[in-house]
């Protein structure tokens, strides 16, 4: 069988302990390409290994990133999957990718759901699943916003993929998820802060990423959040049911939710506090 007209981007900074599992889940492509951010492990050297070819760029932030890697990389082909070197393709993801009619889709992009792991549990109540991410597209169509947790903006129609691609987020410890989501809290304060005013217009009618990045910023505003965060996944989605892995996830999504609404408490007084005589 012929390989799909589908080039694979794999984003990488110290993926050692990832690189080779996730390119070996994308085998049914002939042009897959690591943009790593100067590793200083085998990340390189395992990935050309694996048959990846490999760009090096600093990397500044997300959306720059990937912004830079989808004008500036010489892909083989118009259509990008993009994935994570902690991610992986199911088998079902696969077999629709591989049989994608890149040549006669009228889409300029497409949705696929992503199922997290933890503690070798899948998390299917203690996350909001289903999680819908953009992850197939054609490259001139599509650019990005937002420093962390981009949005994609897509020029054209947008559709889904039935599969899943597999997502393992602590797989560096959970010491390193609590680091990265410490700075992602600092992130989202700050732009709680930076956005006083909130469209209603654009959280009703616009397309699907700015209006997921509104309506983000509305639930930011709740009173309780953190607390509503807890009931929402333990009351309505039953995360206990995921059992141990399932609760534990849940007290680090509140940890990180209340992270944001210090930091912004933080923030908003050193804004509004009167300048010392």
């Amino acid at each position: 069988m012929s390989k799909p007209q589908i080039s694979v981007l794999i984003l990488t900074l110290n993926e050692e302990i990832n690189i080779v599992d996730c390119i070996n889940s994308v085998k049914w492509a002939d042009d897959v390409v690591v943009l790593d951010s100067f590793s200083s492990d085998k990340t390189v050297e395992l990935a050309r290994t694996a048959g990846a070819s490999v760009v090096q760029r600093k990397f500044d932030n997300w959306a720059s990133h990937q912004n830079w890697a989808l004008a500036n990389i010489n892909f083989k082909y118009d259509w990008i999957f993009y994935i994570d070197a902690d991610e992986r393709c199911d088998q079902q993801l696969c077999d629709e990718l591989v049989s994608f009619d890149t040549a006669n889709s009228p889409y300029a992009m497409l949705y696929m759901r992503r199922k997290d792991y933890f503690l070798e549990r899948w998390l299917k109540h203690a996350q909001i699943y289903p999680v819908w991410q953009p992850r197939l597209f054609r490259r001139d169509k599509v650019r990005y916003e937002r420093p962390v947790n981009p949005v994609e903006i897509v020029d054209g129609d947008t559709s889904r993929l039935t599969g899943h691609f597999i997502h393992y987020p602590f797989s560096h410890g959970i010491a390193s998820w609590i680091n990265r989501h410490n700075n992602y809290s600092d992130f989202e304060a700050a732009e709680k802060l930076r956005i006083r005013k909130l469209s209603w217009k654009e959280v009703l009618f616009d397309k699907n990423a700015v209006r997921r990045n509104k309506l983000k910023h509305i639930v930011y505003r709740l009173p309780l959040r953190p607390l509503i965060m807890y009931c929402y996944l333990v009351l309505l989605r039953l995360a206990f049911l995921d059992g141990a892995p399932g609760m534990k996830f849940v007290s680090l999504r509140v940890m990180y939710e209340r992270l944001i609404d210090i930091k912004y408490a933080e923030l908003k007084r050193k804004e509004t506090a009167k300048p010392e005589c």
